[in-house]
């Protein structure tokens, strides 16, 4: 900590410069643990550097994703627990750029607040630290900001990016996918973190009532289920790769089943899914029936339970999912790929 540094005007504005190296300090151990080769110097200069291992690449291309963890943050807040929404920020982006085949390489983070609570800080920190390392890259830098005036004290927002690699021509790009092509789910922990402005308007989220037991939960609480953070699918899926031929990969985010499941198949053909066949985590039902919302809207705003889809020839199914499972993953057949109509038909 630089003690030599502080600036009592500053601090009458409301952003305290003491706090920033004390949050810097705590979190040196979290960020400590997400060190992977190619990690270059420790935290605390200008800007993060890695030296990636590029050798066997042929084309290294370098893929990119960045995003945040939205309103989810909102539920974080009222329970007064952040050491999770950091693992939602990493998902969201290395989760995406996986789809690609890309190997995440590092990830930086941007929190802004509206008062540095070191402890605080340090706790969202460790969430991101968590998810790093559940994706195999290096946290090497990031940045907080205090927002006075512009933020309440207790409120903070959290964004992120990645960056991966992968070799050109090993990155998906969907167009092996054909007619009878199996469509593989790979169940997701919840809710993630999509669509939670309608679930807290669905639960009026702002009312301590989320942290009470509830009884269609089996006795856990709607905010705890709704905070369970997001999976990180990267080590499975680049396992998987190295094994069979993957096709196609879609994250299911925001937009759901209809927005993301297209985006991973060729324009022309479909896949059909037996809703019967899906794995739906109760917090779901209780979302459609609390909020008395149509079926087709679910399915175009959550996950519904299958936080990614992967795609592989009918013949490579069965290898799949034993891989997938081998690495952590109940996966099972969701669906088939089919030539035409509704790009994602629900049966």
């Amino acid at each position: 900590m630089n003690k030599e540094s502080f600036s009592e005007s500053y601090a009458a504005a409301g952003v305290d410069i003491t706090a920033g190296y004390k949050s810097v300090e705590l979190m040196k151990a979290h960020i400590a643990r997400t060190n992977i080769p190619g990690v270059v110097g420790d935290v605390g200069g200008f800007g993060g550097l890695f030296r990636p291992d590029l050798a066997g690449m042929k084309e290294p291309i370098l893929v990119s994703g960045t995003d945040g963890v939205g309103t989810k943050l909102r539920i974080a807040q009222i329970l007064d627990r952040h050491d999770t929404i950091g693992v939602d920020c990493v998902a969201m982006c290395a989760n995406d750029v996986v789809c690609a085949g890309a190997r995440p390489l590092f990830f930086l983070d941007y929190i802004a607040c509206g008062k540095n609570i070191p402890e605080r800080i340090a706790a969202i920190v460790a969430g991101v630290a968590e998810g790093c390392v559940q994706a195999g890259c290096a946290l090497i830098g990031g940045e907080t900001a205090e927002h006075p005036g512009v933020m309440a004290e207790d409120d903070y927002d959290l964004a992120g990016f990645v960056v991966g690699v992968a070799d050109r021509e090993k990155m998906l790009d969907n167009s092996a996918t054909k007619p009878g092509d199996a469509l593989i789910a790979l169940p997701s922990s919840g809710v993630h973190s999509n669509g939670f402005s309608l679930v807290r308007k669905v639960f009026g989220v702002g009312e301590k009532d989320i942290a009470r037991p509830c009884e269609a939960l089996d006795g856990a609480s709607v905010g705890e289920t709704l905070l369970t953070p997001t999976r990180i699918y990267v080590k499975p899926v680049l396992a998987l790769m190295e094994a069979v031929q993957v096709k196609g990969v879609s994250h299911i985010t925001g937009g759901g089943f209809y927005e993301n499941i297209p985006r991973s198949i060729p324009e022309g053909l479909s896949v059909r899914i037996e809703k019967k066949a899906m794995r739906t985590p109760v917090i779901f039902n209780l979302i459609q029936k609390t909020g008395n919302i149509p079926e087709r809207d679910m399915f175009n705003t959550f996950n519904m339970g299958v936080g990614m889809t992967v795609t592989v020839a009918a013949g490579d199914a069965d290898r799949a999912i034993e891989v997938l499972r081998a690495n952590g993953e109940e996966a099972y057949i969701l669906g088939e790929v089919v030539r035409g109509g509704e790009r994602v038909q629900l049966l």
